[in-house]
């Protein structure tokens, strides 16, 4: 087995991560950590992927390449040097949810307290939505020490931004 990081950047369509999943197990590639977003018209999949030995990097490209809308798209295959298995870092303690109207530097405020309280920031996903006029921010942390500290701190640096903040343990 062969562990790759596999990133495709494309147009967005109905049916794009089933094509790209699909064809993927068709190959028996084996998917581990992975996340796919819409970003503007664009879409992102990205997967850590442990590959059989008889299956090379460059075939991988090329076949998803051939897959209906990729012909275009920008699709990396390269080995995965660092441990495909994440450790406490990555275990998520907690989600939070900030909405409110957009504002420059919202996402580095908030990250910048996370940093504050060493809590890692395991997700992240920031959407606007424009016909409500909203910016929506979904973080999912792991917060080791101070947790209650770090999403009180949290959430006064929402309510000065005048945002709203929703907080659920993981």
């Amino acid at each position: 087995m062969t562990t790759v990081l596999i990133s495709v950047f494309c147009p967005d369509r109905p049916g794009l991560v089933a094509d790209i999943t699909g064809r993927l197990f068709e190959v028996g590639a084996n998917l581990g950590d992975t996340s796919f977003a819409m970003l503007g018209g664009g879409a992102e999949f990205s997967s850590v992927c442990d590959l059989p030995a008889e299956v090379t990097v460059t075939e991988i490209e090329r076949d998803l390449a051939t897959l209906p809308g990729l012909s275009n798209a920008r699709i990396a295959v390269r080995p995965f040097e660092m441990d495909a298995a994440h450790g406490p870092l990555g275990r998520i303690t907690h989600r939070v949810v900030v909405s409110g109207g957009d504002r420059p530097g919202l996402i580095a405020r908030l990250s910048e307290v996370f940093g504050q309280f060493q809590a890692n920031i395991v997700r992240m996903d920031a959407q606007r939505i424009p016909e409500q006029g909203i910016y929506i921010t979904r973080f999912s942390v792991a917060i080791s020490a101070r947790a209650d500290a770090c999403l009180a701190t949290v959430a006064n640096t929402a309510g000065e931004l005048n945002l709203s903040c929703h907080i659920e343990e993981a």
